[in-house]
């Protein structure tokens, strides 16, 4: 994996060149890509919400679209068959988004919202890849303004109550930062074979936490997520990219990993007790 292969802003260039590269090694998993990855950036005028409110936000032309195209291959990964989408369901993803932006975000309850800003994040990113196919990854799909720039994340791509946002907004300046919750990354998709899988319903209120925890399970347990080969353990580099959500340590990533593991993989990785390399791979999630 190149340098650049990971998201990140402009900023964070100059920041470390300001810095001199920040040339220090590194220790266990680390790696120096990390520095590139975005940082979590509270946009606090995406705070408010209305805890009283119980209104539901209506995801069943998305659970539609998405019952449709996810197909799992048979290895723990849930792919997605873009080249098969009609036209008419082009026309009703698009339709979806639109809808999906014109409400009014800021009068849900948080977990609405939560719910809401995963489904506008998963489907904004189908709809790039259908719009740009055939692509071998979502990488190639070059539309973000900057010399560094690399996929999409970094365009804008919808409006919500008046402000334009990218994907990057959504995942690091949203997402992340208000709920802190280390499980959204098993829930955004990239559109790539070494991401979490993208489910097949669409997020809710009601169906969060198991559709959270299932995501979670699902990948730790799978060699996109944790393997282990003669004595070193090899993990997402999800881990390594946004290493602050899942703690301080070292050993916070393992008890992260341990809280979703299998007996088996959970006896394997108290037995060797470390962390040693990084991996992923961006290609794309298609039907094969």
């Amino acid at each position: 994996m190149s340098l650049f292969s990971v998201r990140f802003r402009s900023s964070d260039f100059v920041r470390l060149a300001a810095a001199g590269l920040a040339l220090f090694s590194l220790s266990g998993f680390r790696s120096f890509e990390a520095n590139f990855a975005p940082d979590s950036d509270l946009w606090s005028r995406w705070e408010v919400h209305n805890p009283q409110s119980t209104d539901v936000i209506d995801v069943s032309a998305w659970n539609e679209i998405l019952a449709t195209y996810v197909r799992p291959d048979g290895e723990g990964l849930n792919r997605f068959s873009y080249a098969s989408v009609s036209a008419g369901d082009r026309q009703k993803l698009k339709q979806f988004i639109a809808a999906q932006t014109a409400l009014p975000v800021s009068d849900y309850s948080r977990p609405a919202q939560k719910a809401y800003w995963i489904n506008l994040y998963n489907a904004v990113t189908v709809d790039v890849v259908i719009d740009a196919y055939p692509v071998e990854s979502i990488r190639d799909i070059d539309i973000s303004p900057g010399l560094f720039a690399d996929g999409p994340w970094g365009k804008d791509l919808v409006t919500v109550e008046g402000q334009d946002l990218t994907l990057n907004d959504i995942e690091h300046r949203i997402l992340r930062p208000i709920w802190k919750d280390a499980r959204i990354h098993y829930a955004v998709n990239c559109a790539s074979v070494g991401c979490p899988n993208l489910q097949s319903e669409g997020f809710t209120a009601s169906n969060m936490e198991d559709l959270l925890d299932a995501g979670a399970r699902a990948y730790v347990n799978s060699p996109r997520g944790v393997s282990i080969s003669e004595g070193r353990v090899t993990i997402s580099s999800i881990y390594d990219w946004f290493f602050e959500d899942f703690g301080v340590s070292e050993e916070d990533v393992l008890e992260h990993l341990l809280a979703y593991a299998d007996e088996e993989l959970a006896a394997e990785l108290r037995s060797i007790g470390a962390l040693h390399d990084t991996a992923y791979d961006w290609s794309l999630n298609d039907v094969q």
